[in-house]
This record gives structure tokens, sequence and C-alpha cells, in this order.
């Protein structure tokens, strides 16, 4: 639920929550009741973490300028796991 802000002549400015496109343009002050108009800011598009829109950015990216590779890159993300050794009640079960 989006947050809006409201500022009173008197007391101030704070924020209330509504439901996206159901935030009036103006509500009751708390502390006088005088009539406390919405201020339009900017979204907070600095909160997003910028590693996360650097890699949103590079995938959009590769939709339209693929890049070209000729061996699979080493990203050192693949490990070898060491095999389990076999469990014996699995012989039991037919071959095919």
């Amino acid at each position: 639920m989006p947050m809006y802000d409201f500022e009173c002549s008197e007391h101030g400015s704070w924020e209330l929550f509504f439901p996206m496109g159901h935030a009036p343009s103006s509500v009751p002050c708390d502390s006088c009741g005088s009539s406390a108009r919405r201020v339009f800011s900017s979204p907070m598009v600095s909160s997003v973490d910028q590693r996360r829109m650097g890699i949103i950015d590079s995938t959009k990216a590769t939709a339209d300028r693929p890049e070209v590779v000729s061996s699979i890159p080493g990203d050192g993300r693949r490990h070898k796991q060491p095999m389990a050794p076999p469990d014996p009640r699995l012989r039991k079960l037919p071959r095919p």
C-alpha cells in the first residue's frame, strides 16, 4: 500500500497509507482539524538496490544485443559435489 504525504499549514507534514488511487486530495489535521492538503513528491527511486538494478539492466540489454561467446563462461559457480556412497537398498531394485 503506498504512502502519501499530507501537509497542514500550522502543524507541518505527515504520511498516511491509502490504497493506490484512493488517496484524497485533503484530510483533516489530527491536531487542529483544519484541512491538510496532499503533497506530491518524487517516488523513492533511490531506495532500490543498485546491484539488482544493474542485473535487470544487463538482462534487458541481452534481449536486444546478445553476447556471443566461444566457450562456456567460467564464473566459479560450478563446484563438483562429492558423490554420496551408494545406498545398499537400491541394489534390490530391478535394473532396466
